[in-house]
């Protein structure tokens, strides 16, 4: 109560139309904040609005300067108070349709991205009872109209909630949470993208071959320096952005600002996330919670997502808690209920054989459904695959491969066991050169 007390007449009219008061205008100042405290007690907390001077860094909104208030006359002050309504309602008639995905500060304010994942100038304020009162998550799509800023305001400002993910407000939505998981049964399709590189669509040949991916599936990628991780990632990525019914999100840590081009020709209209290595560990570990909740948010409204890390043993680091991880590569599922997508998870671990590198691969393992242990020494040589076809494995297989070929993949990995691991890999070449699919390939492995 005492925080509305202080609040600009507009400002209460403002907090008055998103709590829905009935005939707010036409109340008295002291009645209008006892209506507006009885819906939401809470009200006016942090509701600073988009101030002058907040900090890029963390864009933390601060209080308008009421310096040169002082000494003006009751006229005045009451003609500022008049004109809030007025002010209000030409707002909510000019306001401008944005639309874009929703980021929350770590003091309960949020702001709705224009531009992908990415903060600009452009961005739109949203006020924390908005988050409140519309149960709004980090990764929603929101859209309703933004007011211009105000005098002394850096940013524009949301008037109102018109749909969160393409549905109204009062709309129950699902909780990828929520839903029951299974065991994942769709295969990604790996087609090479168009115009790739031989050594690209061998690689995801022999990924196909031996270890298929499916929707809904935890992918960890062993790459220890040296072996080929970067090349192995944007083959995928590009294979699976050419995907018309997958939707990619591409979450980069402490990337070289040069590469950032790569992989947005590797991987068009992918969303790419890039936490350089300049941003504080902070700002690296919203970008990474933004990038997790819009794929989360998208697999909530029925689409079905990958979501590509690299590398999850950075994020580790940037948190300094191996444990951090856990929730972002365990989010990945495939879900039983009709109208909810699915989140396929594939990161990597850097492999350096460091204390941290092993705390997170332990705190991952067995939660995986696929494990790709890249060879750095094969990758040395100009081998490929440069995969150790031993160490890697699948789960679950057999709810994504018919019986034939099940048998098949699994003889011919007892073959490649027996082999050095030059020689596994010339092997799985030679097949993968010699077929024209996965499915052939294995037909040629006598059961």
């Amino acid at each position: 109560m005492a925080t509305l007390e202080k609040q600009h007449l507009s400002e209460l009219h403002r907090i008055a139309a998103e709590l829905g008061v009935e005939r707010y205008r036409m109340l008295p100042r002291s009645e209008l904040i006892a209506a507006i405290a009885a819906i939401d007690p809470d009200a006016g907390t942090d509701e600073e609005g988009p101030g002058p001077a907040e900090e890029r860094e963390d864009e933390r909104p601060r209080r308008r300067s009421r310096r040169g208030r002082r000494g003006r006359g009751a006229r005045e002050d009451r003609e500022d108070e008049d004109g809030g309504a007025a002010e209000v309602e030409a707002e909510e008639a000019t306001g401008e349709p944005v639309s874009g995905v929703l980021d929350v500060t770590p003091r309960g304010h949020g702001f709705i991205r224009l531009s992908g994942l990415d903060a600009t100038e452009e961005d739109v304020y949203v006020s924390p009872s908005q988050i409140r009162r519309c149960e709004l998550q980090r990764g929603d799509e929101v859209a309703g109209p933004a007011r211009r800023p105000r005098r002394g305001e850096r940013y524009p400002a949301l008037i109102h909630v018109d749909t969160i993910n393409g549905v109204a407000p009062g709309e129950s939505r699902p909780r990828l949470a929520d839903a029951t998981p299974v065991h994942p049964t769709r295969r990604i399709d790996l087609s090479p993208a168009p115009g790739g590189s031989a050594e690209d669509a061998i690689l995801l040949r022999s990924v196909d071959l031996l270890l298929p991916l499916a929707r809904g599936q935890r992918v960890l990628v062993d790459a220890r320096p040296g072996s080929g991780r970067t090349t192995l990632l944007r083959a995928l990525a590009g294979a699976i952005s050419h995907s018309e019914d997958i939707e990619l999100i591409v979450l980069l840590i402490d990337e070289r600002p040069e590469e950032v081009a790569s992989w947005r020709e590797a991987a068009p209209g992918a969303d790419l996330a890039v936490a350089t290595a300049e941003m504080r560990s902070g700002e690296q570990l919203r970008l990474v919670e933004l990038a997790l909740g819009r794929a989360s948010r998208k697999a909530e409204s029925g689409a079905d997502v990958v979501l590509l890390v690299d590398s999850i043993s950075r994020i580790a680091v940037a948190a300094d808690d191996p444990g951090r991880v856990k929730p972002i590569f365990g989010a990945g599922r495939e879900t039983a209920e009709e109208g909810v997508g699915s989140l396929t998870v594939v990161a990597t671990t850097l492999g350096d054989g460091g204390e941290d590198q092993g705390s997170v691969e332990r705190s991952l393992e067995t939660t995986e459904n696929v494990l790709i242990v890249l060879d750095p020494a094969l990758a040395s040589r100009g081998i490929y695959p440069a995969i150790d076809f031993t160490a890697s494995r699948i789960a679950g297989e057999e709810h994504i491969r018919e019986a034939e070929e099940l048998a098949a993949a699994r003889k011919l990995r007892t073959e490649l066991g027996s082999l050095t691991p030059e020689l596994a890999a010339a092997e799985v070449r030679r097949l993968v050169e010699g077929s024209a699919d996965s499915r052939a390939a294995l037909g040629t492995i006598r059961t």
